[in-house]
């Protein structure tokens, strides 16, 4: 019998190190079992509905639009680095890109299997581009999600070509030599796709006149959460980038980029979370002041909740806001390891917590006097689903980091003094 892909050693590019094949399958395993187990409840609402969830026709949002707001915001990377590296020709990224496009597939993949299972109906998927609502934010969103996990697949195939046995093949090694020459162009399409897209998420939201939480006055011809989406896409992406590659470096023992590009990473992020932050304050202050009052609402209104309650409000701004802004935009922290990790944490913490808070609260809160607030947890089967694809991109990127060649600059880190981290 032949032996299996994962002991093939020679699959492995020459030069690199990697685990042993029974230490690498004794990784993979919690992480398969996990999906299997999503795979399962994936499963169940194909076939009996989604009764099985705790959502309703009240709540129709939940758990997995949280998951795949965030996932969605955290894979900004991809769109926002290859922007850098292809279109403003920031050569050091690309120690990184390569992860950045990786998490970037995984990302987006995740979030429209997330949003196939959402619907209930995926044979009826189709709908959505035959059966287009052009009145509507989410045909854009949907159009440009799918185009753009087209193109992710096209940046990901020179990645997948590197590996050693496809680039003994004349044909596959001239494909990834073009590919490589066009990047800049699906960079330019990627970016412009993610930039609308990400906005119109955050503008479903702000155009939802019966939710008082969510509506927002127009910037423009777009509500303000418009910009806010995009803003904190970008900001929290690179630090995402950077706490992935940091982890593979832990767990490898292996420098694998530079640390100046690690810092470079968290002081992007700084910068623009702190616009971010500059804008978020603005926007709430307008929301209080103005754009409730216009519709007869108190802010405290939908604050009164203890589950809601303004501390909400206070780790939003501030912990997940002001903080890790405040760390990653000093030159001195983001030149320590334990300084940038927690900054870029708290950064993608936040950006998650956003989105849940969005999504949730909106929902949540009552619009009426006499209407009580809204509570919802999560079924146990959309647990497993949102562990299911958090465990698909932990495979697809392990498998990746294996048998590809993801960075640039390894073989020569390795050579350089601590180059292993023991």
């Amino acid at each position: 019998m032949g032996r299996s892909i994962f002991a093939d050693r020679s699959l492995i590019a020459r030069g690199l190190d990697r685990a042993p094949t029974g230490r690498f399958l004794l990784w993979l395993l919690p992480w398969v079992l996990l999906a299997v187990w999503g795979g399962e409840a994936m499963r169940q609402m194909f076939a009996d509905g989604l009764y099985h969830t705790n959502m309703d026709n009240r709540f129709a949002f939940g758990l997995w639009i949280v998951l795949d707001l965030a996932i969605i915001a955290l894979g900004a990377g991809a769109f926002f680095l290859g922007f850098l590296t292809y279109l403003l020709r920031q050569k050091e990224m690309q120690q990184v890109i390569s992860t950045a496009v990786i998490v970037g597939f995984a990302c987006y993949s995740g979030a429209i299997v997330t949003l196939a299972v959402d619907v209930g109906q995926p044979i009826r998927a189709w709908f959505a581009f035959w059966h287009a609502n052009v009145h509507s934010m989410l045909t854009e969103v949907t159009f440009c999600i799918t185009i753009y996990l087209v193109v992710l697949a096209i940046e990901y195939l020179p990645i997948v070509l590197k590996n050693r046995r496809l680039r003994a093949i004349p044909s596959f090694l001239v494909l990834e030599f073009n590919l490589h020459r066009i990047m800049v162009v699906f960079a330019g399409i990627g970016a412009f796709l993610s930039f609308f897209h990400q906005g119109s998420l955050g503008g479903m939201f702000g155009v939802l006149s019966g939710r008082p939480f969510a509506f927002r006055e127009g910037v423009g011809i777009w509500p303000s959460t418009f910009f806010l989406f995009i803003l904190s896409a970008i900001a929290a992406g690179p630090s995402f980038i950077m706490l992935i590659v940091m982890t593979v470096q832990k767990l490898s023992r292996k420098r694998l980029v530079d640390a100046a590009v690690l810092s470079r990473l968290g002081r992007i992020s700084g910068i623009l979370l702190s616009v971010y932050v500059l804008a978020k304050l603005a926007d709430t202050a307008v929301w209080i002041t103005v754009t409730l009052p216009k519709l007869g609402f108190d802010a405290a209104e939908f604050y009164r909740h203890e589950l809601f309650g303004i501390q909400v409000l206070f780790l939003e701004l501030t912990v997940f806001g002001m903080l890790p802004a405040t760390i990653l935009l000093s030159r001195r922290r983001v030149e320590d390891t334990r300084w940038l990790v927690a900054g870029g944490l708290l950064a993608c913490v936040g950006v998650t917590f956003n989105r849940l808070v969005v999504t949730l609260q909106t929902l949540s809160v009552p619009t009426l006097a006499f209407a009580e607030v809204m509570t919802y947890w999560p079924s146990l089967q959309e647990w497993a689903v949102l562990l299911g694809v958090v465990a698909y991109g932990v495979i697809l990127y392990s498998l990746s980091f294996r048998y590809l060649n993801l960075f640039p600059r390894e073989r020569e880190l390795q050579e350089q003094p601590g180059g292993r981290k023991p």
